[in-house]
């Protein structure tokens, strides 16, 4: 049996992947990006969060839709505070301030879709910018 489709197409298998530190609790699970894929279009990944941990209020040069895979979560959008649970899922225009927190008190996991390649987040707090998931990319806080 096969372990992998035809390339370019992959199948990614979390446990086989190599995680990215966010700091204080917070790991990204990277997916599709321009790490591993020569024509992706979108980049992907999965942010395992603990009880009590965000991430700061930031934006993106390019759109993102998150969906609540595990958990529940507290999303900031713009000026507007939402509180999420297990498969609800947000939209947030590039450019706009937005950031998810764990409310619960078990583990909660987001499930992240960018539409492009070369993204970037910057800290609505400092205004610094910084290529997604570079070492800059560690701010992970206690909520």
């Amino acid at each position: 049996m096969n372990t992998q489709p035809e390339p370019p197409s992959m199948v990614l298998r979390p446990e086989e992947i190599e995680r990215f530190d966010r700091g204080n609790g917070v790991v990204t699970i990277p997916f599709v990006g321009r790490w591993n894929c020569e024509a992706n279009r979108v980049t992907t990944g999965m942010t395992v969060f603990s009880p009590g941990t965000g991430i700061p209020l930031h934006s993106h040069n390019v759109e993102e839709t998150v969906l609540v895979h595990q958990g529940e979560a507290t999303v900031v959008v713009g000026d507007d505070e939402f509180d999420l649970v297990t498969g609800q899922a947000t939209w947030v225009p590039a450019g706009v301030p937005h950031c998810f927190r764990n409310r619960g008190e078990g583990t909660m996991t987001i499930y992240w879709v960018y539409g492009g390649r070369d993204v970037t987040r910057t800290i609505t707090a400092t205004g610094e910018t910084f290529e997604h998931l570079s070492d800059s990319d560690r701010g992970a806080s206690r909520a």
